[in-house]
């Protein structure tokens, strides 16, 4: 299973990039997927997550309000849409998908250990 990231870069504070996160080798569409990022010195953090079928997401506090997660099952695909971006978004991005569950449960969907499956990361740089 290979998850692959991409959508990232360096932007201007206030823009509008979506991150792309494909899948191969598995099915996608059955199973809860999420976002997490990292800045440098900093630990993983949640961003947001989406069940099986997209009806449900979660989001960090830090981004409600301005990340819409979402997915394409029959393109094997989830997505992050990241609007009004600011400088403290900056850090490296990372797609993640679980083995077993359509969906997680209240604080489960937030941690990296709930995940079977992790992509490469992509970079995201916001300049203010």
């Amino acid at each position: 299973v290979q998850l692959q990231a991409s959508g990232g870069g360096l932007v201007q504070a206030g823009d509008s990039p979506r991150l792309s996160c494909t899948a191969s080798g598995r099915t996608f569409s059955n199973y809860a997927a999420a976002w997490f990022r990292q800045a440098p010195g900093k630990e993983r953090e949640f961003v947001a997550a989406i069940s099986w079928g997209g009806s449900t997401t979660y989001y960090a506090d830090s981004v409600k309000g301005r990340f819409t997660g979402s997915r394409d099952n029959a393109k094997n695909t989830v997505y992050l849409q990241m609007n009004r971006l600011k400088p403290e978004d900056t850090a490296v991005y990372y797609c993640s998908s679980s083995a077993n569950y359509r969906a997680l449960g209240t604080h489960a969907y937030a941690v990296p250990s709930s995940y079977d499956y992790w992509g490469q990361g992509t970079q995201v740089t916001v300049s203010s």
